[in-house]
């Protein structure tokens, strides 16, 4: 019976015997430095000016953000303290409600989420962004359609370019021609044709009056002679270093003139060149083809000459020419 006794004894002080083995010994902790004036005074003065600083609208944006998601992110239903404070919750509740489908059990289906909400940042009204959308939609279809008619219109301006450009071409190559046939006939008419060699004669300026010219190629020999006289001029120019053109030196005989070009005609005007010409304007003002249509039908009227075929033919009949357009000779 004592030997009984004695054995749960032991064991008792056997449980209350330390494990040294399984001993935590706890680092040595660092006394804790007393704060020095200087460190204290600045630790006050950072903590007053974090909370004297006024945030900016980006910082409070970006509080109010948080803050929202955060109410957002948890029920009111698993917060007792917010659904105490909670006036709609609270009226709900008076009315049955308990959380989850509205309604009975069986409404399968139903909203178990909180409507989510949309933030607005302006002052608009609720369908302003429905009605900027519409605007804004209708306004991409109409830029659309005013690009494509845009590209229509730019490959027809081009077009109409080139083949004006094309036109102007044949008209001054016809004016050309009508001039020479002209000039041709002229000389005839004053038995003034030589005989025929195979360097072309000289061509002279004109001091014709320009109103007497045909006002089919008027306009060639307008420009030409304006080309003609400031060349002249500026060559006059330049040979003339300290004195005029039409400076006459006493003392200079013939071989000097003639040495100093002197012997020759400077430039010859033709009576109205600076004057204006309201039938050369009018006749310029009209479509490349139509004055191109116009300088065909003198050639073959009056020399019977077809300008698609370059060919003069014996009569006016002109028998073998396809017409008198450029399509009659493709």
């Amino acid at each position: 019976m004592p030997s009984g006794v004695a054995a749960p004894a032991a064991s008792h002080e056997e449980e209350e015997e330390d494990d040294y083995m399984n001993m935590i010994i706890a680092e040595p902790s660092a006394p804790k430095e007393k704060e020095t004036y200087t460190q204290r005074r600045l630790r006050k003065q950072r903590e007053s000016e974090a909370k004297g600083r006024t945030k900016s609208k980006a910082e409070l944006a970006a509080e109010e953000a948080a803050a929202r998601e955060a109410a957002l992110s948890k029920s009111l239903l698993d917060d007792p303290d917010a659904s105490a404070k909670n006036k709609g919750l609270a009226m709900m509740a008076k009315m049955g409600f308990k959380g989850g489908a509205l309604g009975s059990k069986d409404n399968v289906g139903a909203r178990l989420d909180p409507v989510g909400i949309s933030m607005k940042e302006d002052r608009g009204g609720i369908g302003l962004d429905s009605e900027k959308k519409r605007r804004f939609r209708e306004e991409v279809e109409r830029e659309g359609k005013r690009v494509k008619a845009e590209e229509g219109d730019y490959r027809e301006r081009v077009r109409k370019e080139r083949e004006d450009a094309r036109m102007e071409g044949l008209f001054g190559a016809a004016m050309r021609v009508a001039e020479r046939m002209d000039g041709e006939r002229e000389e005839e008419a004053k038995g003034q044709v030589g005989e025929v060699g195979d360097e072309k004669p000289e061509r002279k300026i004109s001091s014709k009056p320009l109103k007497q010219i045909n006002v089919l190629w008027r306009g060639l020999i307008r420009q030409r002679e304006e080309k003609e006289r400031d060349r002249r001029m500026r060559y006059d120019l330049h040979q003339s270093l300290s004195r005029l053109p039409t400076y006459d030196d006493a003392d200079e005989d013939k071989d000097d003139k003639r040495a100093l070009g002197k012997d020759k005609i400077r430039y010859t005007l033709v009576e109205d060149l600076e004057e204006e010409d309201p039938e050369l304007d009018a006749f310029l003002v009209l479509e490349p083809a139509e004055r191109l249509h116009k300088v065909v039908l003198h050639l073959r009227e009056e020399h019977n000459y077809c300008f698609w075929c370059k060919f003069t033919y014996p009569d006016k009949e002109m028998d073998g020419c396809p017409g008198l357009t450029e399509e009659d000779h493709d």
